[in-house]
């Protein structure tokens, strides 16, 4: 499995754990009938809950560009030590967003978000200079 793969596989497994912080944080907030049911009128979440729910859901949306890029190197067999830093750039950034959005610390949390970014964008940039 090259490393760009590897890290894939890890950023959906971040995401998966960062599934069951926030349904716990959720169950915890509003209780498991609430959840349960329909789910119409449930109330926001705060505290760390609802910034664990947040977390998640940013994960997600970055976690479908991020898969994108790598799957496209890997099909186009255009993964290198480049994409390869990318990657590994993006999912420690994701790692270290998730741990300080659940500590609160806003300034930091767009930080790393950033970084994580910059990650997904050194792996567009190759697939750009191979066109």
């Amino acid at each position: 499995m090259s490393p760009d793969l590897k890290y894939l596989l890890f950023s959906t497994i971040l995401c998966f754990v960062q599934m069951l912080i926030a349904a716990t944080g959720a169950n915890q907030a509003v209780g498991l009938n609430t959840l349960a049911g329909n789910r119409e009128g449930l109330p926001e979440l705060k505290g760390w809950a609802g910034r664990a729910k947040r977390a998640h859901l940013n994960m997600i949306e970055n976690l479908v560009l991020f898969a994108a890029l790598v799957l496209i190197a890997a099909a186009a067999g255009k993964a290198n030590a480049m994409t390869a830093m990318g990657a590994m750039i993006f999912f420690w950034a994701r790692v270290a967003y998730a741990v300080i959005y659940l500590a609160g610390i806003a300034w930091l949390r767009t930080a790393a978000w950033f970084v994580a970014v910059i990650g997904m964008a050194i792996i567009a940039f190759e697939l750009l200079k191979a066109l």
